[in-house]
């Protein structure tokens, strides 16, 4: 397996870019659930600064991802419904929306409170907004709405790669497992039967 896709196949560095941020977005989420039902202290405020870094790192693989992926032509869909084509190009838009959105929405969220921003605390960022404390409710619920919108995408994406798996059994899933090995025999859209 290539650095690159296949035609059958996402390669190890499109596979790469989709673990990591998987297990670096579904661990912040965890970080964010936990650290608004701490009470005040120092370990909140370690919370809250990993929370922030982890997003700003979401935010840099994300550009990696887009830039990775402009260049790098996507495998061959496998053979299925127009239906099941179109709903995964919009639950994949989705996805690349929401977790562009997100971090930069608690970007936003951490200006308007008047907060320093820094990453892992090596170097500081600017503000993306002046500090606003009338808009702090209003950042604030749209970076929690936008996280609830990506669980439900999430959970649409996760629930059609098993069903992919375990119902259609093709090799949907198995092209983006760190160790999968893909199904020889499918069909992919546009090959005659």
């Amino acid at each position: 397996m290539g650095l690159k896709n296949s035609r059958t196949r996402w390669g190890i560095t499109a596979k790469t870019f989709h673990w990591i941020m998987a297990i670096a977005i579904i661990g912040n989420g965890m970080c964010g659930l936990l650290m608004v039902r701490m009470t005040p202290s120092m370990a909140m405020i370690n919370v809250f600064a990993l929370h922030k870094s982890i997003g700003l790192t979401v935010i840099a693989l994300w550009l990696l991802r887009v830039a990775w992926r402009m260049q790098d032509r996507a495998p061959r869909e496998e053979a299925g419904p127009r239906w099941q084509h179109v709903a995964a190009h919009i639950t994949h838009g989705l996805l690349y929306v929401l977790v562009l959105a997100i971090p930069i929405s608690g970007w936003w969220y951490n200006s308007v409170r008047g907060f320093p921003l820094q990453w892992f605390k090596q170097f500081n960022l600017p503000a993306i907004a002046s500090a606003n404390p009338g808009l702090s409710n209003v950042a604030h619920n749209i970076h929690e709405t936008l996280f609830w919108i990506l669980i439900a995408v999430v959970v649409v994406h996760i629930g059609a790669a098993l069903k992919h798996h375990f119902v259609d059994r093709d090799s949907v899933l198995l092209r983006m497992l760190p160790f999968g090995r893909v199904k020889q025999s499918r069909l992919y859209k546009g090959e005659e039967k």
